[in-house]
């Protein structure tokens, strides 16, 4: 049941659009000079024909305001700051994944073309995270100006420092191996810079790479890893929220990421605890924003910073992954808890909000009123049980023993 993911860019002449026979339904990244200002999925019977009239239709129902938005802002906003754009190193965290890093890779380095007539280079470095081969340090050994280095203990959080340790840049982005970064990027995270340089990190905008099975039209269908295409400077407070800072969810995904160096290295880095690997696949970047925030620095969320993420395919492997969600979300609150003692009352009024939340997902869908079915959500409630119940000490427990066999 593919959905064609395209790009439609709304200052050209709106093509004629055919769903072939295979096709179920349609993606659209409408673009504005360039600028990707909204996704749109619309289920469509194969073989319909959508004119350029019927794209406009749409375009104006789901996304018109923005583009108004888009046309205001981009006359009134006052030119940017002089400050130079700092070096940077992007870092790119694998394990056992070669063709993904390869494609992960091949987009990257398209990157490194002039600006307004001007070269901007920047360091990759790819970090192989316990490796059972050697094919990913084959991979990095034949394309020029890529770094390696490998990180023996498994877990990202591991991998992650190591990056830390390695890269020379005076920022740190950080992409996973199955993401593809959009072609404009790089110039999403100088916007984001240019406009806020007393950041102390930056997330950016998620969309899928593909969707071809009834799993990744089900997880876009329910929000993916969006975070939407507004600007957001994230501060000490935010009224509208008083939860806030601990439902880190809402900042971005450790997917697409970026901090100041000198910010990690004074927080101490990641934690090795959160993002292990297959005991606790996750955390690691909730954790990181929210002390991040904590520690009194702006994380600024830009959606012209975007990649592409490849979606699992497989039912199994996404009802896994809301399990990873609700678990490694209860283990960063667990942490939070034990050491930021100022936080507690909002972190006990989290979680039993999260629980409501999502016993109320649950009700929705068993009446058909969601767009998943039980079966995801029970999953994401059932790892929210298993990480709020002791998961993060037996964690710490692991990491001590995997410190002192790598010692």
């Amino acid at each position: 049941m593919p959905y064609p993911i395209l790009d439609i860019e709304v200052t050209q002449p709106l093509p004629n659009l055919k769903i072939s026979e295979e096709d179920t339904g349609i993606a659209l990244v409408v673009r504005r000079k360039d600028k990707a200002v909204g996704l749109i999925m619309q289920p469509l019977p194969p073989n319909s024909v959508l004119s350029p009239e019927d794209l406009a239709k749409m375009i104006e129902r789901e996304v018109g305001i923005k583009l108004l938005q888009e046309a205001i802002r981009e006359e009134l906003t006052p030119a940017k700051n002089g400050d130079p754009f700092p070096s940077l190193t992007v870092a790119i965290c694998t394990k056992d994944r070669p063709e993904n890093l390869a494609r992960c890779l091949q987009y990257l380095l398209k990157l490194q073309t002039p600006i307004a007539g001007e070269k901007l280079d920047f360091e990759v470095l790819v970090i192989d995270n316990a490796p059972s081969d050697e094919r990913t340090k084959e991979l990095v050994d034949s394309l020029p100006g890529v770094r390696y280095a490998r990180e023996p203990k498994p877990g990202l959080d591991f991998a992650r420092n190591r990056a830390l340790q390695e890269a020379t840049g005076e920022l740190l982005a950080f992409l996973d191996d199955d993401v593809t970064p959009d072609r404009q990027w790089l110039n999403g995270l100088m916007e984001a810079w240019a406009e806020n340089p007393d950041a102390g990190g930056f997330t950016g905008l998620v969309l899928p790479y593909e969707l071809v099975t009834e799993a990744q039209i089900l997880f876009e269908s329910r929000g993916g890893f969006r975070r939407g295409f507004e600007k957001i400077r994230y501060g000490q407070i935010l009224p509208s929220n008083p939860l806030y800072p601990c439902g880190a969810g809402i900042f971005g995904a450790g997917c697409n990421m970026a901090f100041r160096r000198d910010v990690l290295l004074k927080l101490g880095g990641f934690d090795d605890a959160l993002d292990t690997g297959a005991p606790l696949p996750g955390g690691g970047d909730l954790d990181i924003f929210y002390r991040v925030v904590r520690a009194g620095y702006l994380l600024v969320y830009e959606p012209r910073y975007l990649v592409f993420h490849q979606h699992r395919r497989e039912y199994e492997k996404l009802r896994h992954q809301y399990w990873t969600w609700g678990l490694g979300f209860m283990a960063f609150v667990v942490k939070s808890y034990q050491t930021d003692p100022s936080q507690r009352s909002k972190l006990r009024w989290l979680v039993g909000w999260w629980f409501a939340d999502q016993l109320n997902q649950l009700q929705k869908s068993v009446r058909g009123c969601h767009v998943l079915p039980p079966t995801m959500i029970l999953a994401e409630l059932w790892g929210g049980v298993v990480g709020l119940f002791g998961e993060y000490p037996r964690s710490l427990k692991r990491i001590e023993k995997m410190r002192q066999k790598f010692a």
